[in-house]
């Protein structure tokens, strides 16, 4: 929904086969059969890791050419503290899943280069994470819990990540760059209080991108000519951005320890 069916929408539009993933293949299918264009439907459940690597597998089987992969999905519980297999959720479900979906794909993507990755990141990576950036002694919610700071820290693992995937894949033809669509007029706060999905709804017209107007960055960024070859960059807006000020999204020793922290918690389903 939202970003991610506007963004397949388009490049079905324009010729691209595209596979489209939902959290259950009924969803995925309902949506691909919504556009024209040629789809494939496939289940992909981001807290479940075994679906993760169920999703890759299938893509594998198909023998379909990724020459883009777009990493959109992402959630806001905007309450209290969720865990998935003892981990906060929206670090699961927002980085983890797809840092398990990116590596398990790999093979498919070196086999296809050149190719894209596009990571949807945020604002929110260099407004509201943590003071510290990713604070690793508090992925498990072994401290407090403040919704908005753990959405921030999510989405600064996404730039983290897509960083050091940019590093570690140079000279393969396979680039990485993580975008920010801006505020949309999404569903994504469907799990917001009652006041704050109401306002949300009421007045996201005038101050909200349309899901058309959020999803042009990421297309841009998957598909542009005028891009070729070019990694590990953040966009906004269509146009790269140099983010100044005291933040963590290009700290190489952060990236790199995100990694193996991101390893060392999926272990068992990245090989």
């Amino acid at each position: 929904s939202g970003l991610g069916f506007e963004t397949m929408r388009v490049l079905a539009l324009r010729g691209a086969h595209v596979l489209g993933t939902g959290r259950t293949m009924e969803k995925a299918a309902s949506a691909c059969d919504s556009v024209s264009g040629e789809t494939t439907p496939l289940a992909l459940e981001l807290s479940d890791l075994q679906s993760v690597v169920d999703c890759a597998a299938e893509v594998g089987r198909l023998g379909t050419p990724l020459d883009m992969l777009i990493c959109n999905a992402g959630i806001n519980t905007f309450g209290d503290l969720e865990l998935v297999d003892g981990i906060e959720r929206m670090f699961f479900v927002n980085f983890l899943g797809h840092f398990v979906l990116v590596n398990r794909l790999l093979p498919v993507l070196r086999q296809s280069a050149p190719c894209r990755i596009v990571n949807v990141g945020s604002r929110s990576g260099y407004k509201r994470a943590p003071a510290e950036g990713i604070d690793f002694g508090n992925l498990r919610g072994e401290k407090t819990f403040d919704a908005e700071e753990a959405y921030g820290r999510s989405k600064l693992a996404n730039a983290l990540f897509s960083f050091e995937l940019a590093r570690r894949l140079e000279g393969t033809g396979i680039t990485s760059n993580v975008i920010h669509p801006g505020l949309v007029k999404t569903n994504i706060a469907r799990t917001a209080p009652a006041l704050l999905q109401g306002a949300f709804n009421l007045l996201g017209g005038f101050i909200a991108k349309t899901p058309e107007q959020g999803a042009a960055t990421q297309v841009y960024v998957a598909t542009s000519p005028a891009l070729e070859g070019v990694t590990g960059a953040y966009f906004e807006d269509c146009n790269p951005v140099i983010v100044n000020g005291d933040h963590h999204m290009y700290d190489k020793a952060m990236q790199a320890k995100l990694w193996s922290t991101a390893e060392a918690m999926a272990q068992s389903y990245l090989t």
